[in-house]
């Protein structure tokens, strides 16, 4: 799995030695096997944490459990709390486009404040499967049948070339802790409907289909 990031890395010319790479940490399996691997990488990383407070007293955990995560990593971690449903009403938007918008505008805003190279995000290939039925269901061109991109100026995403399954696996050989979020496992966004329910039926006709 390292090497298989490692390798990826090189292909897609993400990281330099000496780039300085924001982990956006969320206390998942995904984000913490990428600031694992990138730390044993050797990459300089920090890490930035968004606490939306949508999950109650969950949102609360995940943040303490991601500064503890970081201090035993000695990765200095900038965490950050926002309103993300008064954000979604003032806008007009949907809870999941509010905290998207307003994730990646702090993103920005701290790769700056630290002169930071990128922002590395914890997409996988499976998020790039969900992403063009999503796109699909929704009526996309051909633009939207290409998944999620490797970069997207300063964003990048390391993991692209894994599956989730992969993550697990190199989570459960290294030990590593991590947070589930109570709501994936809910089928109340259009992404998790996809996630729980169309990719596995999908699945049943075709066992490769992803």
């Amino acid at each position: 799995m390292l090497q298989k990031v490692k390798e990826f890395i090189r292909q897609n010319n993400l990281i330099k030695n000496n780039d300085k790479v924001i982990i956006a940490l969320s206390g998942g399996a995904d984000s913490i096997a990428l600031l694992d691997i990138l730390y044993r990488l050797k990459y300089n990383c920090l890490a930035a944490h968004c606490n939306f407070h949508l999950r109650g007293e969950e949102s609360n955990r995940d943040a303490e459990f991601v500064k503890q995560f970081c201090a035993n990593y000695n990765v200095p971690l900038s965490i950050i709390d926002f309103n993300t449903e008064e954000y979604a009403r003032t806008n007009s938007i949907s809870i999941e486009m509010a905290a998207r918008e307003i994730r990646y505008n702090w993103f920005e805003q701290i790769r700056k404040q630290y002169k930071a190279d990128f922002i590395a995000v914890a997409h996988h290939q499976d998020d790039s499967v969900e992403t063009i039925l999503l796109n699909l269901i929704r009526g996309t061109g051909i633009r939207g049948l290409t998944g999620i991109p490797v970069r997207n100026n300063f964003v990048i995403r390391p993991l692209l070339g894994v599956a989730r399954k992969d993550i697990i696996e190199y989570i459960n050989g290294r030990k590593l802790s991590y947070v589930e979020d109570c709501t994936n496992k809910e089928d109340i966004y259009v992404r998790n409907k996809i996630r729980l329910n169309i990719l596995p039926l999908l699945e049943t006709i075709n066992p490769s289909a992803k």
